[in-house]
């Protein structure tokens, strides 16, 4: 997909929570971006991962992209607080790629894991989310 060089704009939303995981999901994505032909416009950080709908919506309204890339962990903790964020981001990231016509990749990884499958998953979520935007893209022209 190389010979098509930045023929995709993308943008991309990352969560500060855990950064240590996003932050490195972060890299992975944009190394794959780059594999896959797509151009990374503009990074967003956010404090959490509930954050994330507002950023994905400002870059449709503000940027000229084909797609957004979410990434984000949600670590289990004490309480049902990671299943609640994890499923109100992904409704509302669906919401958003419906509502603007384009998609929207969702590299949250979570809810009910623990910091260490967050740390396994950080290649994954990172180059699988870009692959299915840029798809989505090449797809849906």
């Amino acid at each position: 997909m190389k010979d098509q060089l930045n023929k995709y704009k993308i943008g991309i939303v990352v969560s500060d929570t855990y950064k240590e995981i996003t932050s490195a999901m972060l890299e992975v994505a944009k190394e794959h971006a780059d594999f896959l032909g797509a151009q990374v416009v503009r990074v967003i950080n956010v404090p959490g991962s509930f954050e994330v709908p507002l950023a994905v919506k400002t870059l449709f309204e503000k940027e000229k992209i084909d797609g957004v890339v979410t990434l984000g962990a949600v670590i289990e903790g004490d309480t049902d607080h990671d299943t609640i964020v994890a499923q109100n981001a992904a409704r509302k990231i669906m919401d958003l790629s419906l509502e603007y016509n384009k998609p929207v990749g969702l590299g949250i990884s979570g809810p009910k894991m623990t910091r260490n499958d967050a740390l396994k998953r950080i290649d994954k979520f990172g180059k699988s989310t870009v692959e299915a935007v840029v798809k989505q893209i090449q797809r849906l022209q």
